[in-house]
């Protein structure tokens, strides 16, 4: 299973719930330093991969005009709901897969947060999805992603993890196959409808890319200056990390 061939109907209506523990006010700080080292101002930014949209709303209450992009019509469903109540224009919603990614015109700056890179499990879908990015930046336009590290990912073999809320109960389960690189997810979803429970399930897959497949990946794509951080540190990655940021920018002279 190719991760454009996964659904969200199970966790699209209770995946906010279950990620109330991410700090996203945390990662918005951290884009925001990033984009304070580029050297043209970003005003206009892709949230590739948005799933519910959190991060637009966020980045779209800070100033920024918001383009969010994901393949899942539940997960974008559920980000059409909300509303921006403060300050600052609501973001744009499409739903693309990342390597068909087309937008209306070019963008200062995208980001793919949460590991959604390694849910793009064929290499060569990936290496797509990073032209299609390259083709709607600006020249000089900045482009940053994280991801969970080989040995993350290999170390959640043979898990057994739950979350709930008080309408939702999700038990997954993990398997990590080192000869495809793949980390299956199985997950069992339920959900509380008066006073029964309504089991769904779900198969989630990430493949771990180690930094050199990445960075060449990336090279191909036509982008320079790539770097890696920690997770969500302005410093070069240390050992036993489980999370890598990425950023690599389109060339300021360039016609495509």
């Amino acid at each position: 299973m190719s991760h454009w061939d996964e659904t969200y109907d199970a966790l699209a209506g209770c995946y906010d719930a279950m990620t109330q523990d991410v700090n996203y006010p945390a990662w918005a700080d951290f884009l925001e330093k990033l984009f304070a080292r580029q050297p043209s101002p970003v005003h206009t930014v892709l949230d590739l991969a948005c799933g519910t949209g959190t991060m637009s709303f966020l980045l779209a209450r800070r100033g920024y005009e918001m383009i969010g992009v994901d393949f899942s019509p539940e997960m974008l469903a559920v980000a059409a709901e909300k509303t921006l109540e403060d300050v600052g224009e609501p973001p744009i919603f499409l739903c693309q897969a990342m390597e068909d990614l087309d937008l209306y015109g070019t963008v200062d700056a995208c980001v793919c947060l949460l590991d959604s890179v390694n849910h793009v499990t064929r290499a060569d879908k990936l290496q797509k999805a990073f032209q299609r990015v390259r083709l709607f930046l600006e020249p000089g336009g900045l482009f940053v992603f994280d991801v969970h590290t080989p040995a993350h990912l290999q170390g959640l073999d043979g898990g057994i993890f739950l979350d709930e809320t008080e309408d939702a109960y999700c038990v997954w389960r993990t398997d990590y196959d080192s000869r495809r690189k793949i980390c299956t997810y199985g997950m069992d979803v339920f959900h509380r409808q008066g006073g029964l429970w309504r089991r769904e399930e779900e198969v989630h897959e990430e493949r771990a890319y180690t930094p050199e497949e990445l960075t060449a990946y990336l090279t191909r794509a036509g982008f320079v200056d790539i770097r890696q951080y920690g997770d969500r540190k302005l410093r070069p990655p240390r050992e036993g990390e489980e999370r890598l940021f990425f950023t690599a920018r389109k060339p300021a002279e360039s016609w495509k």
